[in-house]
């Protein structure tokens, strides 16, 4: 399977996803800069990392959204094309409009850097396949605007909820005070994935620990089965 990474300014998450893409699952992954104006051939899955793009003292992502890689993303997008956005890359995935909502400051006003607890609430998706609905996973997030808020969310595009380590979805397991819990979503097409949580730094028990891993192997698990 072929990942194009990007890397905008200020993003800090892109070598760990190349990392994890390429060293660990032994996939073919393509680092491509924000100011290229297309995307290379054959990409299967693009990823958005985290990190602070530049231009986020204005709104996080706003300013991203007019780099010259952003509307080859758009058209592959419409195209049926794959496509992650982690922490940042969530937050210019709404600014893009691939996805509905937006994230604002945290409810405590603060950045949070800690481990929390995920509901898998879709595992019909190409990214969850392999985990099973209802599974609890542990996930670090480090943000300060990850306040996930929208009007108009159906719940079918809720992947990930936060919780606690039972499951149960409380206003306590809440860390940034998104809307309904939201971790992490998809578009109507279950193609465009946006999540606040970062799956690339648990893809390794030495590390602390794997939870993340099944997110990227779920994708080439469905590229293996319908060799696309």
């Amino acid at each position: 399977m072929k990942f194009s990474v990007i890397t905008f300014p200020g993003s800090n998450c892109d070598k760990d996803c190349v990392y994890v893409l390429k060293d660990v699952l032994k996939q073919d992954v393509v680092e491509t800069f924000h100011d290229e104006s297309s995307l290379l051939p054959g990409i299967d899955c693009v990823i958005l990392p985290g990190g602070f793009s530049y231009g986020d003292y204005l709104r996080s992502g706003a300013i991203a959204r007019f780099s010259k890689i952003v509307n080859p993303i758009i058209n592959f997008a419409n195209k049926g094309g794959l496509v992650i956005g982690i922490c940042n890359g969530f937050q210019i995935l709404c600014e893009m409009g691939l996805l509905s909502g937006a994230l604002t400051a945290n409810k405590s006003r603060s950045f949070i850097c800690d481990e929390v607890y995920l509901k898998v609430v879709n595992n019909k998706t190409p990214f969850t396949s392999l985990y099973k609905e209802g599974e609890v996973i542990k996930v670090p997030i480090a943000h300060g605007d990850g306040r996930y808020v929208s009007k108009n969310i159906d719940k079918s595009q809720i992947v990930f909820q936060y919780c606690d380590k039972n499951g149960n979805i409380t206003e306590e397991s809440n860390p940034n005070g998104s809307v309904q819990n939201i971790a992490g979503i998809i578009n109507a097409k279950g193609t465009v994935l946006g999540m606040m949580p970062h799956p690339e730094r648990v893809c390794e028990s030495v590390l602390g620990g794997v939870d993340g891993k099944r997110l990227f192997k779920s994708l080439c698990h469905l590229h293996s089965l319908f060799n696309i």
